[in-house]
């Protein structure tokens, strides 16, 4: 059953609802990109620092051997002389040592206050010829150096700047980085805003439909649209909405559906009840009748009996065709198809039914089909068929008039039997239920020729597991033609057509295409 909310109110209610929870997405959303940024700045940074060192130390290792070269080929007085100037001009600390590791000079200590750097790595390696180079703590200062010795006359000389210049450096260009990456995020957080709010809005908008569907709103559907996975989603999810709404309807028209196969099932309990009822009451009074002591009327047993002879014949009829019905319902009657001469089978009925016809002096003609038209059926459900249609049709027809079995080739591979009468016609609002179960357009005439109600409703049966169509054409004035189909070849068709498509055709209703 459909829920019943308020137009205005349930609208309201939605679109807040809608919007707050856009906002709850963009704000995590938002979140998640600011945290990521955060992490990634974090990684940038330590990134940058430990390559920004090693590059900078490189650079200032190089630029102290170049001076260190230079230094050292100035003559030995001379640089001696210069000492302090040179160092401040280099803006470096320089220090100069004998062979022997004795300090010969230095531009911030005291020479002779300071012990032998015979053993320290950088002057080893300058001892021996090659640039040497180290970071480590200064003895006599207590402060990290760069130091890079260079050999020189008699010894070597070595510049030396304190750890903190460099770091100092180095912080400047972290600074200077970390500034130019967070100015070059700004589009990316604004671009991420964008998007976030977008997709905020799609998830927020595909949030509620799920929400609708499961409240049975299956006529919801998401304006959601485009190529990208959302809108893909959003297409799907409408796809979704639209099979369950189709379910729905079917199942609410199986519903209605059901509710009027009951009706048919009860109509056809009350029929078969009142049908026989009569030949039953009408057996049991003349039965009584003759207990009584008619028995020995000679003027009138054997009229009593004759009675209670063509009611139990009635009944004999009826429950014939009540069993042929069923087992056609219940799938449990026996087609053989094969291929059939049609000519064949109409010239085999008009010779059965020939001496009824001549006794009420009707006239019965076959129209023949051409030459080798050929029906594929169940010789026995057709000679069913034409029986009950012929024996409505001379039923009918008054004395002189006539009957006309024919056949001829119709549409899509069938072959169309049909029974053409000149008797009293049959109304046009009559038609439409004149193959349903025990339905008579003149009850007390049906009755008075010994009619079952059933033989169209029979005939329809058989004709459609068959593969074909049974329809009428009547006039007032030039009787009625009963048309039926039957197929030329085996196109597949089931045993029979299920009992529920039967009844619900009869109560107005299209079964279902599966």
């Amino acid at each position: 059953m459909a829920l019943k909310r308020h137009p205005c109110n349930g609208t309201e209610t939605h679109g807040r609802y809608n919007q707050s929870l856009t906002a709850r997405i963009f704000t995590r959303l938002i979140l998640a990109v600011l945290g990521i940024l955060i992490v990634a700045l974090t990684a940038i940074d330590f990134l940058v620092y430990g390559v920004a060192q090693k590059t900078y130390v490189d650079t200032l290792r190089v630029d102290l051997s170049e001076k260190g070269r230079v230094f050292s080929s100035v003559p030995r007085e001379e640089l001696i002389h210069n000492f302090n100037a040179y160092a401040k001009r280099a803006n470096v600390r320089l220090t100069l040592v004998r062979n022997d590791g004795v300090v010969a000079a230095d531009s911030e200590n005291d020479a002779s206050r300071m012990e032998n750097h015979s053993n320290r790595p950088e002057l080893i390696q300058a001892f021996h010829g090659q640039e040497g180079w180290i970071i480590r703590k200064s003895p006599t200062m207590g402060v990290d150096f760069l130091y890079v010795a260079v050999p020189a006359d008699q010894g070597a000389v070595r510049l030396a700047v304190p750890l903190s210049k460099i770091s100092a450096q180095v912080n400047l260009i972290r600074q200077k980085v970390l500034l130019s990456t967070a100015l070059a995020f700004l589009p990316s957080v604004v671009l991420a805003a964008y998007f976030a709010r977008y997709f905020s809005s799609k998830l927020g908008a595909i949030i509620e439909f799920a929400g609708k569907l499961a409240q049975g709103d299956f006529k919801a559907r998401l304006p959601l649209k485009g190529g990208d996975e959302l809108g893909v989603l959003g297409v799907k999810l409408n796809e979704t909405g639209e099979k369950l709404e189709k379910m729905f309807q079917q199942l609410e028209q199986e519903h209605t559906e059901l509710e009027k196969l009951e009706r048919v099932r009860k109509d056809f309990v009350i029929n078969v009840s009142h049908e026989l009822r009569t030949p039953l009451a009408s057996i049991q009074g003349y039965t009584e009748t003759l207990i009584d002591g008619a028995i020995d009327d000679p003027d009138n047993n054997m009229r009593f009996l004759s009675i209670i002879r063509q009611n139990a014949e009635r009944l004999r009829l009826l429950t014939e065709d009540l069993l042929t019905l069923s087992r056609i319902e219940l799938k449990r009657y026996r087609f053989q198809f094969a291929h059939y001469d049609a000519n064949a089978l109409l010239s085999e009925q008009i010779d059965a039914m020939r001496p009824m016809a001549e006794k009420k002096r009707i006239s019965l003609t076959l129209e023949l089909a051409p030459g080798g038209t050929e029906v594929f059926c169940d010789s026995e459900a057709v000679h069913q068929i034409a029986t009950n249609l012929l024996d409505n049709a001379l039923k009918y027809t008054p004395e002189g008039g006539s009957v006309t079995l024919g056949a001829r080739p119709f549409e899509n591979d069938m072959v169309m039997i049909y029974v053409r009468d000149t008797g009293i016609g049959i109304p046009a609002d009559e038609l439409p239920r004149l193959f349903e179960r025990f339905y008579r357009v003149d009850k007390a005439r049906s009755r008075e020729l010994g009619g079952t109600g059933l033989g169209l409703a029979i005939a329809k049966h058989l004709v459609r597991a068959q593969g074909g169509d049974i329809w009428v054409e009547s006039s007032s004035t030039r009787g009625s033609t009963f048309h039926f189909t039957l197929p030329t070849k085996d196109i597949g068709q089931p045993e029979i057509l299920s009992a529920q498509a039967d009844l619900l055709l009869e109560a107005g209703l299209e079964p279902q295409r599966r």
